[in-house]
């Protein structure tokens, strides 16, 4: 399996590798804590984005092969609007904030099925393969809106989840302006909107296919981890 080679025709002409995740930022994840938001260790719901790297192991294209690990019978797919930074951005103000994104990509935040959001083990989150990316960067003009799209996740074929990123607690612009107070991102870094609640399930031998209105459809065969 390769890293994909994701490539586009305007500047930054391709992604660095740098993948961020966000965390509770889908109002039904949020939601679905209930009480225990308030409980230790969150006490609270997060005030600030909640964020997580998938480093370049983690990264397949559509149409590769990913790994079910040996020691797990099953992982989550986590569909996901991915936000491809064109210009650097720091300190971005929410009303300028689209002006700094390429376009968007379809990315597929695989992971181990775990309870707790906070702070989860990094073995959970980045296993090798655990983060398919692409068929394609869609420039920003031609998404329109990027916050009332269509996402749907089919397994062998079946819808298994049907959302919208409309149901983000962040949109594109309040989350890339939220980042950016505290971070800078480069041309070519990928910020994943977020992740709706009740990801499905997938065991090795399965196909999953994740379709993004306006951009494309991942596709990604499962197989059992080799020894």
């Amino acid at each position: 399996m390769k890293n994909p080679d994701l490539t586009f025709e305007a500047p930054p002409y391709r992604l660095t590798g740098t993948i961020y995740g966000t965390l509770l930022n889908h109002r039904g994840g949020l939601a679905a804590l209930g009480d225990a938001v308030n409980q230790p260790p969150y006490k609270a719901a997060p005030k600030a984005p909640i964020l997580y790297i998938k480093p370049r192991n983690t990264l397949r294209g559509s149409g590769d092969f990913i790994e079910v690990p040996a020691d797990v019978p099953e992982v989550e797919i986590g569909p996901a609007l991915g936000i491809v930074i064109g210009n650097t951005a720091c300190r971005v103000d929410e009303a300028q904030a689209l002006a700094y994104v390429a376009g968007y990509t379809i990315v597929n935040d695989v992971s181990v099925p775990h309870e707790s959001f906070y702070r989860p083990s990094l073995r959970f989150k980045v296993r090798d393969g655990f983060c398919p990316i692409g068929p394609r960067v869609a420039a920003a003009h031609e998404v329109g809106d990027p916050d009332r799209l269509r996402v749907r996740v089919y397994v062998d074929g079946v819808l298994a989840q049907d959302t919208s990123t409309a149901d983000m607690i962040r949109p594109v612009a309040k989350l890339l302006a939220d980042v950016t107070d505290f971070m800078t991102l480069v041309p070519g870094d990928v910020l994943m909107l977020g992740v709706a609640a009740g990801a499905p399930r997938v065991r090795a031998g399965q196909h999953t296919a994740i379709e993004i209105e306006g951009i494309g459809r991942l596709e990604n065969d499962f197989r059992g981890e080799r020894q």
